[in-house]
């Protein structure tokens, strides 16, 4: 495992923070034959907004920026998403790292919930080793099925 710093980004860090999740998804884009996916189209501005009500921890190895997570609070639910690393650093426990972090920023909720790409065979096995579980899966569009999973905080 790297030994990334974790910490809360601010407005100041959302272009790289979007540039790096650019990055990530460009493959899963890739992989459905989509690249309208929205992690791919989002925008600079409404990425932004998102500061505004959402937490967003960013990972960092000699100041280079190599992941990053938000999470938002649903009465007692965190909605944790855009879950990313950067290309060349994964698999190293840095995705892992964040996704427990962002738990710990949310000790009011009794539950996380999220959702990946069920081709996304890796990103499955990472949710699962934390312990989220399937709850659903959702036909989106031709080619993708979004497969949510959730965890009680135990």
């Amino acid at each position: 495992m790297i030994p990334a710093r974790i910490e809360v980004a601010t407005v100041e860090h959302a272009d790289d923070i979007l540039a790096l999740i650019k990055r990530a998804f460009a493959a899963v884009g890739e992989q459905y034959g989509d690249r309208s996916l929205p992690p791919l189209v989002e925008t600079c501005e409404s990425f932004k907004s998102r500061f505004a009500d959402e937490i967003v921890l960013k990972a960092t190895l000699h100041e280079r920026l190599v992941g990053a997570v938000i999470g938002a609070l649903d009465g007692d639910v965190c909605r944790v998403g855009r879950l990313v690393v950067e290309p060349d650093f994964q698999g190293r426990g840095i995705g892992r790292a964040l996704a427990t972090e962002i738990e710990r920023h949310f000790p009011e909720a009794t539950r996380f919930e999220l959702f990946t790409g069920d081709r996304s065979v890796e990103t499955l096995g990472l949710y699962e080793s934390l312990g989220y579980r399937e709850s659903r899966r959702v036909r989106e569009g031709d080619r993708l099925s979004l497969v949510y999973l959730e965890k009680n905080r135990i």
